[in-house]
């Protein structure tokens, strides 16, 4: 049976006028980064695989200038090691790993991860393997720079061929960001990684502050926006704190 856990892998400090810059101020704003692991009968799903555990003990060793931007307030226990273990699960019995896209929070996990598929947006991977591009969109290689078995996607792609778990386009925050359209029974939960950060930003189309082409995110907030107000998903923010404490988290299903 197919289910969806909410896992907690990491948490960061910043002012809120990144997420919302039609603010006169910002303030201290503190956020979730999320994993989420996916057991479906032919294989187990990792979507994101957050924030490196070494920034734990040593944010500027592992993240660099910008750990002074965005401060970690992640603690033990709360990476994606840790939470796989919690399922009695090792790297090794994840088939699939999703990134979203490839900013830090995102893929921070991913060595972790050398038995698994990992699918990525062709566009995504286009953009890493470009130096100037990667340092444009703010890619640190040795997120996701390691010997591992990447797929590159192009558009939608069903993982399974079922329709249970689709990947989908939702460029513009990054060059080949994607989001994951997911079927539990009668009901579709949308994943938007950072398509779409919190429920604000989609109820008052706000784009924050961090975007590769504004115009791509636009659209792609328009299409998650269609997915919950015209076909009636749930959707499951990027970065949203006020959700985060609504949903439920591991080990009770999300869904």
């Amino acid at each position: 049976m197919l289910q969806v856990f909410s896992m907690p892998c990491g948490f960061l400090e910043f002012n809120s006028k990144l997420f919302f810059p039609n603010l006169e101020k910002g303030e201290l704003f503190t956020i979730p980064v999320p994993s989420y692991l996916l057991t479906h009968p032919k294989g187990n799903v990792v979507f994101d695989t957050g924030v490196h555990c070494q920034a734990i003990d040593d944010p500027v060793g592992r993240l660099g200038e910008i750990a002074k931007l965005f401060v970690s307030r992640t603690k033990p226990g709360e990476e994606i090691m840790t939470q796989l273990k919690n399922f009695k699960l090792t790297p090794n019995d994840i088939s699939y790993v999703i990134n979203s896209h490839f900013h830090f929070d995102h893929c921070g996990g991913n060595e972790f991860f050398p038995s698994s598929t990992i699918l990525v947006q062709k566009n995504e991977m286009g953009a890493a393997r470009d130096p100037e591009l990667r340092k444009k969109v703010g890619f640190d290689p040795k997120d996701f720079d390691h010997k591992l078995n990447y797929r590159e996607v192009d558009g939608e792609y069903d993982i399974f061929g079922d329709g249970a778990l689709v990947l989908f386009p939702t460029h513009g925050h990054t060059p080949g960001h994607q989001s994951l359209r997911v079927r539990v029974g009668k009901e579709t939960v949308v994943l938007t990684g950072d398509a779409c950060y919190t429920k604000i930003n989609m109820d008052q189309d706000l784009l924050p502050s961090v975007f590769s082409d504004k115009d791509e995110m636009y659209r792609s907030l328009g299409k998650l926006r269609d997915l919950r107000d015209k076909q009636g998903a749930t959707i499951i923010y990027g970065h949203d704190p006020q959700q985060w404490k609504e949903i439920p988290h591991a080990p009770e299903p999300l869904a």
